[in-house]
């Protein structure tokens, strides 16, 4: 079963970056061209989404993963390179994850925080806040390229990246790494969970003051274009973190029963670890879904997609006409 699982991964991955890198190249096109009717502040948002998600697909899934099973050997194995390469996958992963809370957070500003709103939703938070938390991220993982040492030296060349003995046992090794795995995913699973939370009651609570308002509670049918606005935006805002927080569930199961149980990950059984691999590798899908959400939520990102895809046949067909003429 072990190694059906293991061949799986292989093929698994193959695909996800056939489809990962293109899906988000798309989305960060068609989302920087500002014509899908979202706010400047969710554009941005989505927009650095798409990028770390991509740069995920490229460090975890390229340079990491299938580099390991179908180019063992090359220059990407020695061990300043694998290190950094780690280090990189870390920042996007951490980076791809926040960047989804602080989305949710900035949805949460502007539907729950009416004072807020105008100071804290604007373009400029939106530029500023992904940014500062990418460096943040990325000053955190520094210490993950240390862990690692060589597997082998040939001709004074390290090569491999396995982690330090040391790194098991060291108390401020084992901390750093408990105070990683806590801050990415547990704590922006919670967070996503009880800000979408608070904002389903804030709707809730609003819309019926809104019908009573509007004689709506009395039978009447009049149109509500905020609340009709509000609800297209929360269907995007929530099937994004539903989409985060299933794909992100097993692996944080994973992470509750290592804990609780204090089972060794290099004592799992055979089910278990099944388990694992199943949460990394739906972990990993999370990269790939986003755009697929762009274009079954926004009616106006399907319409950017068709013209973006019809560009090059018309441009051919407008070239062509003019050579006849």
């Amino acid at each position: 079963m072990l190694e059906t699982i293991y061949s799986i991964r292989k093929i698994y991955f193959l695909i996800l970056a056939g489809i990962g890198v293109p899906v988000n190249l798309l989305a960060i096109v068609i989302l920087s061209r500002g014509k899908c009717g979202l706010s400047t502040c969710t554009t941005r948002y989505l927009v650095a989404m798409a990028m770390a998600d991509l740069l995920v697909i490229i460090t975890e899934i390229i340079l990491w993963r299938i580099s390991y099973y179908y180019f063992p050997g090359s220059f990407l194995y020695i061990t300043p390179v694998c290190s950094v390469i780690s280090v990189l996958s870390r920042t996007a992963t951490d980076s791809s994850v926040w960047f989804t809370v602080t989305f949710t957070f900035d949805r949460f500003v502007a539907i729950c925080c009416q004072k807020l709103k105008t100071k804290y939703c604007t373009g400029k938070t939106a530029a500023l806040v992904p940014a500062t938390t990418c460096f943040l991220f990325c000053s955190k993982n520094i210490p993950f390229y240390f862990i690692y040492e060589p597997e082998v030296i040939i001709d004074n060349v390290p090569w491999g990246c396995a982690v330090k003995p040391s790194c098991y046992t060291d108390p401020g090794w084992v901390g750093f790494d408990w105070f990683d795995t806590v801050l990415t995913p547990f704590i922006p699973f919670v967070l996503i969970l009880l800000l979408n939370a608070l904002i389903v009651r804030h709707i809730l609570v609003t819309s019926r003051a809104r019908k009573g308002l509007r004689g709506q509670s009395k039978g009447g049918n009049h149109s509500d274009p905020e609340m009709e606005s509000r609800r297209k935006s929360m269907i995007l805002l929530f099937t994004i973190s539903g989409s985060f927080i299933l794909l992100w569930l097993v692996y944080v199961i994973e992470f509750l029963y290592y804990n609780i149980t204090g089972t060794d990950a290099g004592d799992y059984n055979n089910s278990e670890i099944i388990f694992l691999q199943v949460g990394f590798m739906l972990q990993n899908l999370s990269c790939c879904t986003n755009t697929f959400i762009y274009g079954a939520t926004q009616s106006k990102f399907r319409e950017q997609v068709k013209s973006l895809v019809k560009y090059p046949v018309t441009s051919i067909i407008q070239l062509m006409n003019k050579e006849n003429n």
